[in-house]
């Protein structure tokens, strides 16, 4: 259940919280994903923010702010949780395309589009973090359980959100 990692020569503390070698790995891939897809719509959303114009305008403009900020401070949760399992987070762009799920946008969408595809990106999201749950739940992780159960709820409440404007 413990290991030692050497980097550079050097000999990191022992990592032994009760969870083996091979399922902290497991968690740290899975929450790595829910960490790529959730920086992906992190940068998405900035972008809308900064770019949606039209009648919701105002609206959107507040709105897209309200999400790049919460997703802001979960990156940051997301991140030091994997590193806890005694894992490095991925902090490249080349990394989390590499992880990602969430498709990149190669125009420019309307305030409407923008919506839809935040949206679907949301969804993506639940979906990757739904993936990552069963290696926590089989080690017994609940710190990563809960990060990830909260990451549902705001991500199904955005997505629900989003979807309502588009009714």
């Amino acid at each position: 259940m413990s290991s030692t990692t050497v980097v550079n020569g050097q000999k990191d503390m022992e990592i032994n919280i009760g969870i083996s070698d091979s399922n902290r790995e497991k968690i740290a891939m899975g929450i790595s994903k829910i960490l790529a897809d959730s920086y992906m719509v992190y940068l998405k959303t900035h972008n809308y923010h900064w770019n949606v114009t039209g009648p919701h305008f105002h609206s959107l403009h507040e709105q897209f702010e309200e999400q790049y900020t919460e997703l802001a401070a979960a990156i940051d949760d997301i991140a030091e949780r994997i590193r806890a399992l005694g894992h490095r987070a991925p902090g490249s762009f080349r990394e989390y395309q590499e992880l990602t799920s969430i498709e990149e946008d190669t125009d420019q969408p309307d305030s409407m589009e923008m919506v839809r595809r935040l949206a679907v990106d949301n969804e993506t999201i639940l979906r990757t973090a739904r993936e990552a749950l069963p290696a926590c739940e089989e080690a017994g992780d609940e710190a990563s359980i809960d990060m990830i159960t909260e990451r549902l709820h705001v991500h199904s409440k955005t997505a629900w959100m989003l979807r309502s404007h588009l009714e």
